[in-house]
């Protein structure tokens, strides 16, 4: 990302997997408490996931736990009599970037930013696009999470107050808001064009971004080398911790260092996240979590949509245990009825 001082992130050019992974459990733990409580666990990566859904739902034997899902796949799974669906709050988060750059549109303009958040109806984006599996949010930490600004609300739309915002900031006439999105969240990207057009009078267009041209534009985005051609990038992330979420969160989306910001460094952020990363006690270390945000919500430095749930698909026979994080077998365990002790 830079030389002085370097800076610099990740990118997955691919991933080469096994057919299949098998764990066996180490009987010998010294957390005899905790576990084991499988002997064994097989991770099948030969299956595509509509392949793997197909098994799980269809019986017994082949399948027993299949991970995110989409969300129109959960009635699938709540209509076999052999899957439960567990559904659950993680820390994940659904936002838009927006383009800061200088360009024909100023999007470092605060009233434009809080016009397009203004302009977009949440409920409706979870109701009709995620089916309600996702919780909306007022900036970037989901509630449930340590650094969550108490009494800090979702923005309610207005399209009389956004477009009043547009007028004063001003937009090119005849120009569309250009929105880019993967194409899996295409249709939420509709949605939320639906919105904007409706709220604010103006034209919007959508580009969805197929899967071969993903990384390069990962790679345009974190080098910050060229200007993206879009005005708002739907883009999720995620937080591999719940004590913290600024550290993985807003930092890449706004941070100096950050691979997701979309424009020219952010006065007062970097400040008020180096206040976090100095803290050594933890209630100062939530507090100033939730000054980031509240400052993140205010300065309206997002789009900020939704906080996705995490969809699981398990067989009826398996006590699974969801974390909030990443994917988890320590507690997970089989009743009686599971094929493997039946047989």
């Amino acid at each position: 990302m830079r030389r002085e001082p370097f800076a610099c992130a990740w990118l997955i050019e691919r991933e080469d997997r096994s057919d299949r992974v098998v764990l066996e459990a180490n009987p010998d733990h010294w957390n005899a408490e905790r576990g084991p409580r499988l002997a064994r666990v097989v991770f099948r990566n030969e299956l595509t996931p509509a392949e793997a859904l197909d098994l799980c739902v269809s019986g017994d034997g082949e399948v027993d736990v299949v991970t995110e899902l989409t969300p129109p796949d959960a009635q699938r799974v709540l209509d076999s009599e052999h899957t439960e669906l567990v559904a659950f709050d993680a820390n994940r988060v659904l936002a838009g970037i927006f383009n800061r750059f200088p360009r024909d549109v100023d999007l470092g303009d605060r009233r434009l930013r809080e016009a397009l958040n203004m302009a977009v109806d949440r409920e409706r984006l979870i109701a009709e696009g995620f089916l309600g599996y996702a919780n909306a949010l007022p900036a970037m930490t989901p509630p449930w999470c340590a650094g969550f600004p108490e009494g800090l609300e979702p923005r309610r739309r207005d399209a009389a107050r956004a477009r009043a915002l547009l007028e004063e900031a001003g937009w090119p006439e005849e120009r569309p808001l250009r929105i880019a999105a993967p194409e899996p969240f295409a249709p939420l990207a509709e949605l939320v064009a639906a919105d904007v057009r409706d709220a604010l009078g103006i034209d919007v267009e959508v580009a969805a971004v197929p899967a071969e041209q993903l990384l390069a534009g990962a790679r345009q985005l974190v080098e910050k080398k060229l200007v993206p051609p879009w005005d708002v990038l739907l883009h999720a992330w995620f937080d591999l911790s719940s004590e913290a979420p600024p550290a993985a969160v807003h930092r890449e989306f706004f941070g100096t260092d950050g691979a997701f910001r979309a424009g020219p460094e952010i006065p007062g952020f970097d400040e008020r996240f180096a206040v976090m990363a100095r803290a050594v006690d933890g209630e100062r270390m939530v507090a100033a979590a939730e000054d980031i945000d509240r400052f993140c919500h205010d300065e309206c430095l997002g789009l900020f949509l939704c906080a996705p749930q995490s969809l699981t698909a398990v067989n009826r026979h398996v006590r699974f245990t969801a974390y909030r994080t990443t994917f988890e077998l320590a507690e997970t365990e089989v009743g009686p009825g599971h094929w493997s002790v039946r047989g």
